[in-house]
């Protein structure tokens, strides 16, 4: 790196830094950029930092200039950032910094890698679909483009929280909040239930992999706007019998420019044995009802682009619209360098 560039591992104090950084970036890429102070602070300094391995880099004068974060998502799933500053740089010095920490992410996926005992691991990355210099560098440090996801926003309505206002599920279809014991923590069950119904429903998904129970519980966990009181199972009636057919868990937003909140799908899924009763539909209809009676303003959610189900199109039909697009990009390494 050029002279007085120094490379340290981020603490808390540079918190305010890494936001800026991290917007500035958005902005040069989307045409906009809020990031959640809480989750940046999280994955810090706080429960997010627990699993990933984290490199910040300053100029000679101390200002922070690229970021990279290697996150330990699951078994053989390594998630990659890499933040370079967007402006303030010559071309050439920032296309070197990149270089360098994604070099730094790859060794750094190799030790997540070897200690969980396995022999290597895919790294998952991605860009802004419209910044050319993130997949320039992506497609240089030998990452290629897997999937283009949309990114949905739906505006929701004060009235929206009134009975009547958005349709009943279906006959036979039922959706409640995972079940919770006198002290507020959710019933084990309940969770089990959830993270078995996501794991089934995506099995035949792009890029599916086994995520364990607390792999699972542990990453959402971590999120600031983790509620357990967003979390929702759908339960069919088949043959006189209750049966789970699908789970959807949600966290809260940030404030956008308005100030008010707003709720996001993390995660919905519907089980292949229910699919075509209007689980998804009720799911939805769920988070948008409890996101008016909370006073949220919009529901977020993304999609795969190329997603066999269409389910962009329900999407479209219940009010969402992109906002804008995102792409993995994928590289699978060995533990052992083999160069």
């Amino acid at each position: 790196m050029p002279s007085g560039w120094v490379a340290r591992v981020p603490a808390r104090d540079d918190v305010t830094a890494l936001v800026s950084l991290s917007e500035a970036h958005q902005r040069m890429a989307k045409g906009s950029g809020t990031v959640d102070v809480d989750t940046v602070e999280s994955n810090v300094a706080g429960t997010g930092s627990w699993t990933r391995h984290q490199a910040l880099v300053t100029d000679a004068d101390g200002t922070v200039i690229g970021w990279a974060t290697v996150h330990d998502r699951a078994s053989g799933r390594t998630l990659v950032e890499v933040t370079v500053a967007a402006e303030g740089l010559e071309e050439g010095d920032a296309d070197a910094l990149a270089t360098a920490l994604f070099a730094w992410a790859e060794e750094a996926g190799r030790v997540i890698a070897g200690g969980r005992d396995l022999g290597g691991t895919q790294l998952d990355s991605g860009a802004y679909a419209d910044d050319q210099r993130q997949r320039r560098w992506l497609a240089a440090a030998g990452y290629r483009q897997t999937r283009t996801w949309l990114q949905m926003s739906r505006p929701v309505s004060a009235a929206e929280a009134d009975p009547g206002a958005l349709p009943a599920p279906r006959e036979g279809v039922t959706i409640r909040r995972v079940a919770k014991h006198d002290n507020g923590l959710p019933v084990a069950a309940d969770l089990q239930t959830v993270h078995r119904m996501l794991e089934e429903s995506f099995a035949d998904h792009f890029n599916s992999y086994r995520e364990s129970f607390p792999e699972f519980l542990s990453r959402l966990r971590e999120d600031p706007g983790h509620r357990w009181d967003h979390w929702w199972i759908a339960e069919l009636d088949v043959d006189g019998e209750t049966v789970p057919g699908g789970a959807l868990v949600a966290t809260i937003l940030p404030p956008d420019d308005s100030g008010a909140l707003g709720s996001y799908v993390d995660y919905i899924g519907v089980h292949r044995l229910s699919r075509g009763r209007g689980v998804a539909k009720a799911l939805l209809h769920t988070v948008i009802r409890d996101a008016a009676e909370r006073g949220h303003n919009r529901v977020g959610l993304e999609v795969d682009a190329d997603s066999p189900t269409g389910a962009d199109g329900l999407y479209l039909s219940m009010g969402w619209v992109t906002a804008y697009r995102t792409e993995s990009w994928h590289r699978d390494i060995a533990t052992a360098s083999t160069d």
